[in-house]
């Protein structure tokens, strides 16, 4: 072979302004600047991989030091300067990789090169890529050149992370935020590379090629170089399709047919045929997932222009998107993202890929059953907070009879309420409710008998239907029945076999505070912790004696007297060590001619 390939993002690089892809913002900004004589002293390039950064430094470079310069801005490519640029041998333009040269180091000899003035031409250009991989000491010692540099040198730092470069740096520079090359720059230049190298290609394969780039030239033409080689030639759709493992989007149609026919088992059947072709679940997932959303897109004429598919499938996503309801399309999006999501957790990949075509089969049937005459119904919140729902109880009121020899009790009810009382197992049917409009006395069976009480009256009433109990009331704190509270609490506790604490509450001394508060008195904290352990249970208990549960209590210890607590009960770990080594100095010496260092 005698001539040597060289790969179509080397031998198409742009050498000019105008053969820049995609950035005609920055192009036309830097081709002024040049004409206008308005040129910074320092440039940031910053912007995805692939989009023409360093390409636009070196034509930059090339362009001000041409002697010969078009009216347009651009380099002339025939005066020495230009020539000696295209061979490589030009003395005025310094490329710095600082990824592998990124020391104080490095930064110091490129200071030192900056002080020499260029032999020829009228600036000398040093490009710094991947500015970011500095280190922040080389940032430092590059401060000052960068701020002040002589009128002869131009410094331009190209990164594709703008966020790990020191403020300091950016405020020296004029910044440049390159775009990532949309899909169809992207097409038109592919489409003037294959027809230079004399390749079939498809249109459908083209755009496939540039989706697959995202946006960088350089990757897309590293891939059509791959098809090329691959394809011997000819670059079609399938085979395009076939060599970047891509599934088609004929599938996804299939799949949705079957999901909207609710035929669970086609649609698996379909996906088991994918899956056996050696596409991964994700991937499945993910272009099914851009497939939905791309017929959202389609539902809506304004969003119409968001549909990048390729050339011929437009009219059959439009048509698709027709028949299918905005709300399904919206619900099966939601459930691909989480299935998605969890895709990285799940054991069993082929079982969750699964389940989730298992969802979106009966998802339709569940969008109906929620409608109701064409809305869709809110689910109910079961589990979130619900606001409580009050409903006036009907009260019982007691007025006197005028009096008379004989006074009687009159309880009020509502005439159109039933005679019949409510049980009150059933709590959703509606009490009858009271009122002033008719007054039934309630007297005693013998004219002359003595006045029924209101609960006599109300058992009469009701017969046995209710278990009527008198509310009792609450009690206040008393001496003699909370000392017999407390010892009848103490005999429990021996019975228990707890003899200790209840030899702490035979001790214990009790005053009463309030009517409410009571103070307990111990002799020793041992003596506390027991009455602390029995807490709960006390308290409850004096709190039914007393039908009271707003009654507490507080322990105090004695401070007259001290607790015998023994000694190895009140040191620490240090102290203790030191007092075993006060009395056996030997385990100190051990310590020292070992050299341990004790864990306190």
């Amino acid at each position: 072979m005698d001539n040597k390939f060289i790969v179509s993002a080397r031998k198409y690089r742009p050498q000019n302004f105008n053969t820049v892809v995609g950035q005609s913002h920055i192009t036309t900004t830097l081709k002024n600047a040049i004409k206008n004589n308005q040129l910074a002293h320092a440039f940031l390039f910053c912007g995805p991989r692939g989009v023409g950064k360093t390409t636009c430094a070196r034509i930059l470079a090339k362009t001000i030091n041409c002697t010969n310069p078009t009216p347009e801005g651009e380099a002339c490519n025939t005066c020495n300067s230009c020539v000696s640029f295209e061979s490589g041998t030009s003395l005025n333009i310094h490329e710095l990789d600082a990824a592998s040269n990124n020391s104080v180091e490095d930064i110091r000899s490129l200071v030192e090169q900056v002080r020499f003035a260029p032999q020829a031409g009228k600036y000398k250009v040093y490009i710094v890529d991947e500015v970011h991989m500095l280190s922040a000491s080389a940032f430092n010692a590059f401060l000052k050149t960068l701020e002040e540099p002589p009128s002869y040198a131009i410094f331009i730092l190209a990164t594709t992370e703008k966020h790990k470069i020191l403020p300091t740096i950016l405020s020296r520079c004029q910044i440049f935020d390159f775009k990532r090359i949309t899909n169809n720059d992207t097409v038109e230049h592919l489409q003037e590379i294959v027809e230079k190298e004399a390749i079939k290609a498809e249109k459908a394969a083209l755009q496939v090629i540039a989706q697959k780039s995202e946006g960088c030239m350089r990757d897309s033409l590293s891939i059509l170089d791959k098809i090329v080689s691959f394809t011997n030639g000819t670059v079609t759709y399938q085979n395009t399709l076939e060599h970047l493992n891509i599934l088609d989007e004929d599938y996804y149609f299939r799949l949705l047919s079957s999901l909207q026919q609710q035929d669970m088992a086609s649609a698996m059947l379909l996906f088991d045929e994918i899956n056996r072709k050696g596409f991964e679940g994700d991937m499945v997932l993910n272009g099914f997932a851009e497939f939905i959303r791309n017929l959202l897109v389609c539902k809506d004429p304004k969003s119409a222009a968001l549909l990048d598919v390729v050339e011929g499938l437009q009219e059959k996503y439009i048509q698709v998107a027709g028949s299918i309801g905005m709300s399904y399309l919206v619900s099966a999006l939601n459930i691909l993202n989480e299935a998605e999501i969890q895709f990285k957790m799940a054991r069993n990949k082929r079982l969750h890929v699964e389940l989730t075509i298992i969802k979106l089969n009966f998802l339709q049937q569940a969008i109906e059953l929620s409608m109701d005459n064409g809305q869709v119904i809110k689910k109910k919140r079961i589990d979130g907070p619900v606001a409580f729902r009050t409903r006036t109880i009907p009260s019982i009121q007691v007025k006197s009879a005028p009096e008379t020899s004989s006074p009687k009790l009159y309880i009020e009810e509502k005439k159109t309420a039933p005679t019949t009382p409510v049980s009150t197992a059933t709590p959703s049917k509606p009490a009858p409710a009271v009122t002033t409009s008719a007054v039934k006395p309630v007297v005693s069976s013998t004219g002359n008998g003595p006045k029924k009480s209101l609960l006599d009256a109300l058992r009469e009433k009701v017969g046995d239907q209710y278990a009527i109990e008198e509310v009792k009331e609450a009690e206040v704190l008393n001496m003699e029945k909370l000392t017999q509270c407390w010892n009848e609490y103490a005999i429990k506790l021996e019975q228990q076999q707890k003899h200790s604490s209840a030899g702490t509450f035979k001790m214990a001394l009790l005053q009463i505070e309030d009517d409410i508060h009571f103070t307990v008195t111990v002799p020793a904290l041992t003596a506390q912790k027991f009455v602390e352990q029995e807490r709960m249970m006390l308290i409850d208990y004096i709190q039914t004696a007393f039908n009271n549960r707003a009654i507490v209590f507080n322990i105090l210890v004695e401070a007259t007297e001290r607790e015998e607590v023994p000694v190895h009960m009140r040191l620490n770990s240090k102290q203790k060590f030191e007092r075993i080594a006060e009395q056996y100095p030997l385990v100190k010496e051990l310590r020292d001619r070992l050299k341990l260092e004790i864990d306190y």
